[in-house]
């Protein structure tokens, strides 16, 4: 078993207005085979903690520590992290011109697995997942998300996880965008990759429907960059039926808008 431990996280950026906070002391333990979901209204924090976790430079710890399995996961590069069981659905993936995504998968599992998987093996596996998301297989010699839809966009970030198979995904509203149809591929191939690699998840979300096919062990409120509240699936009903005015009640208008 792997664990992801967050502790007492405080984390700013750098905006026109100056240095701002963005998370205000964010605690978590997340272990393989769990699956957690981040829940709170805009600008909470959500994206900043999940691309803290995975390096992004832009985001500055000034205190508190990130932890795999003992290790300092604050003091790893961001290929480390990687190679260390880590993974990033983007809310917005990126395109990648030039670069197919058979060459990108292959690159990335080589980088990560220290070795070049088997030709036919992994031809056989990347075929194989790319069906399971209903993704045309011409998909494969195009550039990465380059023209794609931000539902084959999305698709293709949960391709990755199957193929790469890490210990830990964060899923950065990996629910944005989606029609029905596409939402439950999507997770189903979360739940696929769950099934197979015992794979922990701490998914992050604004709403429940994603929650009817991905359903979490936990659920954390994240207001203001704290965790204000955690509790069970029942957490998420409750969500969806009283919103977040609640956690807000009391608290300024915020004067400088963060994407965060």
């Amino acid at each position: 078993m792997s664990v992801l431990e967050i502790r007492d996280l405080h984390v700013s950026v750098e905006t026109d207005a100056g240095v701002t906070p963005i998370l205000n002391g964010v605690t978590l333990t997340i272990r393989t085979g769990e699956t957690h979901a981040i829940m709170g209204p805009n600008g909470s924090g959500k994206s900043t903690l999940a691309y803290t976790i995975a390096g992004h430079p832009k985001y500055t710890v000034t205190s508190g520590s990130i932890t795999l399995d003992g290790e300092d996961v604050l003091a790893m590069t961001v290929d480390e992290r990687a190679r260390a069981g880590l993974f990033l659905a983007m809310q917005y993936p990126v395109e990648i011109p030039g670069v197919t995504v058979t060459n990108f998968l292959r690159t990335a599992k080589t980088a990560i697995d220290g070795d070049a998987p088997a030709v036919r093996t992994w031809t056989k596996d990347v075929k194989q997942a790319m069906k399971n998301l209903r993704m045309d297989a011409k998909f494969a010699q195009r550039n990465v998300n380059e023209g794609f839809s931000g539902g084959e966009k999305k698709r293709h970030e949960i391709l990755q996880l199957e193929l790469l198979q890490p210990k830990l995904a964060i899923l950065d509203e990996t629910d944005s965008g989606l029609d029905v149809d596409a939402l439950k591929i999507v997770s189903e191939g979360v739940n696929r990759a769950k099934a197979a690699t015992n794979l922990g998840v701490l998914l992050i979300t604004h709403y429940t429907r994603i929650l009817r096919y991905i359903h979490p062990d936990f659920v954390h409120v994240l207001v203001k960059g704290r965790v204000a509240e955690e509790g069970g699936p029942e957490l998420a009903d409750r969500l969806e039926e009283e919103g977040y005015d609640r956690y807000l009640e009391g608290e300024p208008e915020p004067t400088v808008e963060i994407d965060a």
